[in-house]
């Protein structure tokens, strides 16, 4: 198994972790707001500082590549281009969203059968989410939503779907009366969740081009009312 640098800034949280062989071998998470700029440099060299204590080498550095904020992205990807440059080694994309889902799953406290919605935090009752399924299929492509009472209203007919991230929050008020509307409190895209996404990527030599690489900022979305269909 790889030796990975996990990197997470899509949110107010900012966390790094090092992963290797499946395991995570250092963590560290802030959860006291934006503070990007002054933490991830300083959780970086501790991280590195582990990796020379036990004599491993990072060989790809993994970064949360959105949807999220403009700022904590690209503060997070910044760091991650200047690491692989330095060490020479490949870059590894992960999704925000499905980072949420992995937290979620590994948890176990769902029904088998279930959908899964991460939702971030935009504007007033905008919210940036998806939906996908046990095996991280999406049945709603990442979108931005203004959410009123028949939001995802047709998937929620026919399926139990879990609400989660700061953009849930506002949304327990408009879909608490529905039966198959469930929601999980305290899911933040964080660095450790991201192992086993940025060990598949490893796996499959999905890297990017770290000259060019952008993260997916969430002023690329148009918010809307979609009427969703389950894929």
């Amino acid at each position: 198994m790889p030796c990975i640098l996990n990197i997470e800034t899509s949110t107010t949280v900012c966390s790094v972790a090092l992963t290797c062989e499946g395991q995570i071998v250092f963590r560290r998470e802030n959860f006291e707001g934006p503070s990007h700029a002054a933490s991830l440099g300083k959780y970086v060299h501790e991280a590195l500082n582990v990796a020379q204590k036990y004599d491993l080498k990072p060989e790809a550095v993994a970064v949360s590549c959105g949807p999220g904020s403009y700022t904590g992205l690209r503060i997070g990807v910044s760091e991650a281009k200047g690491l692989c440059f330095g060490f020479d080694i490949p870059l590894i994309a992960v999704p925000t969203l499905e980072i949420m889902v992995c937290a979620v799953m590994f948890q176990g406290m769902h029904a088998e059968d279930a959908l899964f919605c991460p939702m971030i935090d935009a504007r007033r009752m905008e919210v940036y989410s998806a939906i996908y399924n046990m095996t991280l299929q999406p049945k709603k492509a990442v979108s931005a939503d203004i959410i009123d009472k028949n939001s995802y209203r047709d998937i929620l007919d026919k399926h139990k779907v879990y609400f989660f991230g700061n953009g849930s929050e506002k949304c327990k008020d408009i879909f608490s009366s529905h039966p198959n509307a469930l929601f999980i409190e305290n899911i933040h895209p964080l660095a450790a969740d991201m192992l086993a996404l940025s060990e598949r990527a490893f796996r499959n030599r999905e890297f990017q081009d770290v000259a060019y690489f952008e993260p997916f900022y969430l002023k690329e979305f148009v918010a809307t009312k979609p009427k969703h269909k389950v894929l």
